[in-house]
């Protein structure tokens, strides 16, 4: 983190990113002398309600966040940055979408968290738009121009008030990551699996040292003191109760819960109860230290595809068993209704033998368990992220694949990527043909 102190001073002078959180409540004039390299703005942490007119004097700027402010209006200046192309106003108080302040070259917005009730139909003729992060807002429909964005993958429109997927939306070709939950929309979570989960009380657990902390919530190794006296390991997530770029916490529990029992799913032993603050929780399976995850988050450069490691690599077993158990996984996910709105590499766990786990349902929405045109169509727009995937992973064999068998998993790939989303094969239809390999 850089201080104004410098800033003003001049020793910042060349840099290529900016990261200031200091309680400012107008933008610092001296970021304009940073105009002939700063690409990267981050404002994010302070005080601001407006930005400089002549922003675009940043002729650099590719992108620029301002999350956690006092923004009541998306900027109408940022329209006029002829290079910028992520914007993030995460978490300000905004109302108002100028189609103006949508920039020619806009590739991720990130507008999680706020109040905007309506969307500008400019926003569907912004040809790059990739990513779209909407989650926690009031929106009773969206703009009938995103039956444009042909190169949009990811949109997040968790926690509004849609009460129907626009047709035009299932439709495009490049969607693979949809998450919806928490709309009136949406279909609602299977109660008897919920009512069915064993409840497991807070003081029969023992958290030891954390594992990791997501947006969501924060994960605990801890023992399970059960009824017979017996201890067992476990991991314990409590949940936060903020909302994230994917949506409510609370969703995520109950797809975690609903999901039920897969191999290739990590498996939950119980509800918390009791917790001194009321937390929300849940006690999951201790997955073994063994399991890593198969890839890094996107990047700001990658938007919404993965980071591998330039040296990562798999045997043809490897990839295949990565492949045949997520896919089984996703048949059975949808099997219950649900879709993961989040299959990634990121969020799978594996081990060097090759056994995987997919985890992370913070994007997860449920839809009908009839084969109706829309189930159809969540369902194929999930089998995209698949063949996505298995390119990843296919690009990736360095021994054991014979040609007949990668010329078999590359028309594979096309089926399930193909722009036609309806033409795409189901789930059922992926698993037999991989176990047929």
């Amino acid at each position: 983190m850089h201080t104004l102190a410098q800033l003003r001073a001049g020793e910042l002078s060349g840099i290529t990113r900016l990261d200031l959180s200091c309680g400012l409540t107008e933008f610092p004039p001296q970021i304009f002398d940073l105009a002939d390299t700063l690409e990267v703005l981050n404002l994010s942490g302070n005080a601001l309600s407006n930005l400089p007119d002549d922003l675009h004097r940043l002729t650099r700027l590719r992108v620029l966040f301002c999350s956690d402010n006092q923004f009541t209006e998306l900027p109408a200046c940022l329209g006029q940055c002829a290079t910028l192309s992520m914007i993030g106003f995460k978490a300000n108080r905004i109302v108002e979408v100028p189609g103006a302040a949508l920039p020619p070259l806009l590739r991720w917005l990130i507008l999680t968290d706020n109040c905007i009730e309506t969307l500008p139909n400019e926003l569907g003729e912004r040809p790059y738009l990739q990513k779209l992060m909407l989650a926690g807002n009031r929106l009773q429909s969206l703009p009938s121009s995103l039956s444009q964005c042909h190169r949009l993958e990811l949109i997040r429109i968790a926690a509004n008030r849609l009460t129907e997927l626009p047709q035009s939306l299932l439709t495009l070709p490049s969607l693979t990551w949809l998450a919806y939950a928490g709309n009136p929309l949406e279909t609602e979570a299977d109660a008897a699996a919920l009512e069915a989960t064993p409840l497991i009380d807070w003081s029969a657990l023992r958290l030891e040292q954390q594992l990791g902390e997501g947006a969501s919530g924060v994960i605990s190794r801890a023992i399970w003191r059960r009824a017979d006296g017996s201890e067992q390991p476990v991991a314990v997530k409590l949940y936060k109760g903020e909302m994230t770029s994917d949506g409510s916490p609370l969703h995520e529990m109950n797809a975690c819960i609903t999901a039920g029992l897969h191999p290739n799913l990590i498996r939950v032993e119980g509800r918390i109860q009791g917790h001194p603050d009321g937390q929300h929780g849940l006690v999951m399976q201790l997955i073994d230290p063994s399991f890593r995850n198969l890839a890094a988050l996107p990047s700001l450069a990658s938007c919404s595809r993965d980071v591998y490691a330039e040296d990562r690599r798999f045997t043809a077993e490897v990839a295949l068993s990565i492949a045949k158990g997520i896919a089984a996984a996703a048949e059975h996910l949808h099997q219950q209704g649900i879709t993961h709105g989040d299959l990634y590499g990121h969020n799978i766990l594996l081990n060097d033998q090759g056994e995987c786990l997919l985890g992370d349902f913070g994007a997860a929405s449920f839809h009908a368990t009839t084969d109706n045109a829309e189930t159809h169509a969540l369902q194929r727009i999930e089998v995209r992220a698949f063949g996505i995937l298995l390119g990843e992973l296919l690009a990736r064999i360095d021994s054991g694949l014979s040609d007949e068998r990668r010329v078999l998993l590359e028309a594979l790939e096309r089926r399930c990527c193909q722009p036609e989303v309806l033409a795409r094969p189901g789930f059922s239809e992926v698993v037999e043909q991989l176990h047929n390999l």
